[in-house]
């Protein structure tokens, strides 16, 4: 899969502050006319605490029946350090690194991370999203900012994430009576359609859309496999 390269990662703080402000004026809240995905990739990333090494997967899926299409790992050490909203800089490499091995590209990719539900508006979906250049969006496990009402525990029950009167994501309830997920957007899509994206990919069973479940499958056992040898 062909990448845009944007920037260096190996930059202090202040400057990598910086240069979320200026790519967040790049991120594209429309989705392409015509969207209609049938390979979803799903991109999840894995570490030890202690360890150096940071691991990648990204698998990517055909619907509607989630045929397994593609898997990508890698491993990077990490080159920037552990500080809450700017993770893409310390996992975005391994990440693009399993983009790169892709001999499909994606119609859509789904990121275990945020998006626009970030301080500055500039998740890793956004982040990453740039850098792929396919409609993306975030689906994470737990809320990094903003306020929301808790959705009914039924299966595609949903509220709004907001910050202040800015709506940022939404929240969505893929499994009934479990934890919801947080959508919003990455890149290249409207927030409506992210989550009818997140909803067309998910199974009731599981708490999580599949192709980012498989990810998250997929990068664990490879992190095992790397650290047994």
């Amino acid at each position: 899969m062909r990448l845009e390269t944007l920037h260096r990662w190996d930059l202090p703080i202040p400057d990598a502050k910086a240069l979320q402000s200026q790519l967040a004026s790049r991120v594209k809240a429309r989705t392409p006319r015509g969207f209609a995905p049938r390979l979803v990739a799903g991109a999840d990333m894995s570490h030890r605490r202690g360890s150096p090494w940071l691991y990648g997967a990204v698998v990517v899926l055909r619907l509607p029946d989630f045929e397994e299409v593609e898997v990508r790992t890698a491993r990077r050490a990490a080159a920037f350090p552990y500080v809450p909203g700017y993770l893409s800089f310390r996992e975005g490499p391994v990440l693009l690194d399993c983009f790169e091995k892709l001999t499909h590209t994606p119609d859509a990719v789904l990121f275990d991370a945020h998006g626009l539900a970030h301080p500055r508006r500039f998740g890793l979906a956004c982040h990453l999203g740039l850098w792929v250049g396919v409609p993306s969006a975030g689906c994470a496990k737990s809320r990094f900012c903003g306020e929301h009402a808790e959705p009914a525990q039924a299966r595609g029950a949903r509220s709004a994430l907001t910050d202040g009167p800015e709506r940022i994501g939404t929240v969505m309830r893929l499994r009934p009576q479990t934890k919801p997920v947080y959508v919003s957007i990455g890149n290249r899509i409207a927030l409506e359609d992210a989550e009818t994206l997140v909803e067309a990919c998910s199974l009731e069973r599981y708490r999580l859309p599949e192709p980012t479940r498989r990810a998250h499958l997929a990068v664990n056992a490879f992190r095992r496999a790397q650290e047994a040898t």
